[in-house]
C-alpha cells in the first residue's frame, strides 16, 4: 500500500489533499503513515496558506494555457489578463505576465516592418489631413488603407485593405495577383462601400502610392462626400493603424506558414479577417473587444443617445 501511494500521488500537496478530503473516513494518522508523510506536516500544511496559493497558480496557470492555446499562441500577457475578466477570473497582469516567464509561456514576436509603398510616380499626391489623428467616434468618419504581399509558391498575392477608425474592422479587403488599381485598391473600396454606404463626410486615408494617386481610384472618391488624405513621404506612423494590421496578420499567421498556392493563401486571409479577426481577436484599443464586439457598442450606444 505505501508502494501504490507513491505511485497514485507525485509530491506532498496531492497526497495531503488527499488526506484532506477522505479525513472523515480513514483516521489521519493512519493515512499519514500509508503515505508516509508526518501527522504535523499535514496540519501545517492544513492551516497555512501557502498550500492554497499554490494550488490556485496551479488553476490559474491551466486557465492561462488554456487561453494561450486557444488564441493558437498569438496572446502575450495583457490579452490573456482580459480573456481571463471575461471568465470572470480576478488577477492581474503583473501576475499573468510572471507565470508566463515562469513557465516559458511566450507569444509571437513580431519582425521589424518593412515599406512596400511604390510612391514614385507622376500623380498629384493629397495633402495628410488625418495627420496621425486615429480616433474616430462615430463609424464612417475615418477610414485608412494599405497594400501588402503575401509570398506563395506559385508567385506574390497582393492584399488591400480598407479599415474603419472608429472600430478597427476591417470592412474591405482584395486579393489580387497583380498590382493594378482595379484589382487592388478600387476593388476593396468597393467592398468597403457596400459593407458601410458612405452617407456623410468621410477622410479615405492611405500612403502616397501609385494605386491610390492614380486617376482610376481618384474618380471612385470624387463620386461621394470624401476627402483624400496621404501620408507623407516615406513615414510608414502617418498610417500606423493600416500598417499595423498587416504586421499582427503576418506575425499571426503569414510568417507560419508556407502556402504553395494563391488559392491555399486566400483561404487562410480569409478566415483570419472574417472568422478571427473582425470576430474573436481582441484589441487593446477597443479595451480588449473585438471589431465587431466594439461596433455593436457603438451602434447600441447611439440608439440610446
Amino acid at each position: 500500500m505505501k508502494e501504490g501511494g507513491r505511485h497514485l500521488f507525485q509530491g506532498r500537496r496531492e497526497i495531503f489533499g488527499f488526506i484532506k478530503e477522505h479525513r472523515r473516513i480513514f483516521p489521519v494518522e493512519m493515512m499519514c503513515k500509508v503515505f508516509q508523510v508526518s501527522n504535523s506536516g499535514f496540519y501545517y500544511w492544513l492551516k497555512h496558506p501557502k498550500g492554497k496559493r499554490l494550488a490556485d497558480q496551479d488553476a490559474l496557470l491551466r486557465e492561462i494555457d488554456e487561453v494561450y492555446q486557444e488564441k493558437k499562441g498569438i496572446y502575450g500577457s495583457p490579452r490573456i489578463t482580459e480573456e481571463l475578466r471575461k471568465k470572470g477570473i480576478k488577477t492581474s497582469r503583473p501576475r499573468v505576465a510572471r507565470l508566463m516567464r515562469k513557465f516559458n509561456i511566450r507569444s509571437i514576436v513580431r519582425k521589424n516592418w518593412v515599406s512596400t509603398t511604390d510612391s514614385k510616380h507622376k500623380y498629384p499626391v493629397a495633402e495628410n489631413i488625418l495627420n496621425r489623428d486615429f480616433y474616430a467616434a462615430r463609424i464612417g468618419e475615418k477610414w485608412v488603407s494599405d497594400l501588402t504581399y503575401i509570398q506563395t509558391a506559385e508567385g506574390w498575392l497582393y492584399l488591400t485593405t480598407v479599415i474603419d477608425l472608429a472600430d478597427r474592422k476591417v470592412i474591405g479587403w482584395s486579393l489580387s495577383d497583380g498590382m493594378d488599381a482595379k484589382s487592388t485598391t478600387v476593388k476593396a473600396f468597393q467592398m468597403a462601400k457596400i459593407n458601410r454606404p458612405v452617407t456623410s463626410n468621410l477622410i479615405f486615408h492611405s500612403d502616397r502610392g501609385v494605386q491610390y494617386a492614380c486617376a482610376e481610384f481618384r474618380v471612385q472618391l470624387k463620386e461621394m462626400p470624401i476627402t483624400q488624405s496621404m501620408s507623407r513621404k516615406g513615414n510608414c506612423w502617418d498610417n500606423a493603424v493600416a500598417e499595423s494590421f498587416f504586421k499582427t496578420m503576418k506575425t499571426e499567421m503569414v510568417y507560419h506558414k508556407k502556402f504553395k498556392t494563391r488559392e491555399q493563401a486566400s483561404i487562410a486571409i480569409f478566415e483570419y479577417i472574417e472568422i478571427w479577426y473582425n470576430r474573436k481577436r481582441s484589441h487593446s484599443t477597443l479595451g480588449y473587444l473585438s471589431p465587431i464586439e466594439f461596433e455593436n457598442t457603438l451602434i447600441n450606444n447611439e440608439k440610446a443617445a
